[in-house]
């Protein structure tokens, strides 16, 4: 069988697998508040995320699969099998890497160095669409576009979490303890539709992958998401949710500030929103990001001596060591199947 053809379908693989270990990975940050204010168990609260997830990457659309597609440029051809199976492997090595030691990094930052690190690979830097063209034309596409949502919505979730609590604690604050067992069970919902949201955004990422790969293979003569590819990934992140990444859980619930119920509620909605409003954009971003960044905001909002600042700069650390390690390991893959494949 034909090297590339094989790659392909090993691509699809990995693609499915890095939705699993994305749903695990984001887990842990999705449920972490749920779990550390009380409102539910960490089983209940991995069920109502994995549901959640699974609809929401039915429903989701392919904006973001469209914003996936254009960072590369069409020059590596016949080889974009080779490169995106580099791309995914890449990611998805360092998404075990971040899970062993409990970080709660990006797939959407591994995945997108995964892909810079492929097309410079190829073809230099003219293999990346970095969208600096469009964008003295006031436009977005491309590497460009992804930064700037990660960082506007990293942005966003500390100041949404921080407005949002001020807000909160002004309408709660004649509110007795009692309030807290009606805090709890609205949890239910906003993590609902927190993860929700998680789903829509993030399974679109390995729909992208997968619609490319089929398109390399023969099967597709376009990159629209058939229905099983976009029902396998919706699968897959669902199935990642229920394992939970308990490291990451911890990590995010109790290392950053001290979460009460009330705290729980706000990170979640503001969290919702945010990545809900990112999808309709057509942006990948990192859930995760955006549920630390929140909880920080709402941390800092409530008294920001509490807050344990080293763990944000841990975190923050991370997040901008991902893009250059993927980048780096993708390349070093695609030097190694070049090498053994002859092609």
């Amino acid at each position: 069988m034909d090297a590339l053809l094989i790659l392909a379908m090993a691509g699809i693989l990995l693609s499915l697998f890095f939705a699993f270990t994305n749903g695990y990975n984001d887990a842990g940050a999705d449920v972490a508040t749920m779990v550390s204010s009380g409102a539910a168990s960490v089983k209940g609260a991995l069920l109502t995320a994995s549901l959640a997830n699974f609809i929401g990457a039915l429903i989701g659309g392919s904006a973001v699969v469209l914003t996936l597609q254009g960072v590369l440029t069409t020059g590596i051809g016949q080889e974009i099998s080779l490169a995106i199976f580099a791309a995914v492997a890449s990611a998805n090595l360092w998404n075990l890497f971040t899970w062993y030691y409990g970080i709660p990094s990006s797939s959407t930052h591994a995945l997108i160095g995964g892909l810079i690190g492929v097309g410079v690979s190829f073809q230099g830097l003219s293999g990346v669409n970095w969208g600096l063209g469009a964008l003295t034309l006031g436009q977005l596409t491309g590497v460009t576009k992804v930064l700037v949502f990660l960082m506007i919505s990293v942005l966003i979730g500390f100041l949404g979490g921080f407005l949002l609590m001020k807000m909160t604690s002004l309408l709660l604050r004649r509110a007795t303890v009692d309030a807290n067992v009606l805090l709890k069970r609205l949890q239910w919902f906003t993590t609902g539709a927190q993860t929700l949201a998680h789903g829509a955004n993030d399974a679109q990422k390995q729909m992208a992958l997968i619609a490319m790969l089929l398109m390399a293979m023969g099967s597709s003569t376009d990159l629209h998401v058939p229905l099983w590819v976009r029902f396998a990934c919706a699968l897959a992140i669902a199935l990642g949710t229920l394992g939970g990444g308990y490291r990451i859980m911890r990590t995010v619930g109790r290392k950053i500030f001290r979460i009460r119920p009330v705290h729980a509620l706000v990170a979640q909605a503001n969290s919702a929103l945010t990545v809900m409003f990112s999808t309709l954009m057509g942006a990948p971003v990192s859930s995760t990001q955006v549920v630390t960044s929140g909880v920080m905001g709402v941390g800092t909002a409530e008294n920001r001596k509490m807050v344990h600042w080293r763990v944000g700069k841990d975190l923050v650390v991370s997040w901008f060591m991902t893009i250059p390690a993927t980048t780096l390991l993708s390349a070093i893959l695609v030097i190694g199947l070049r090498y053994l494949t002859g092609v």
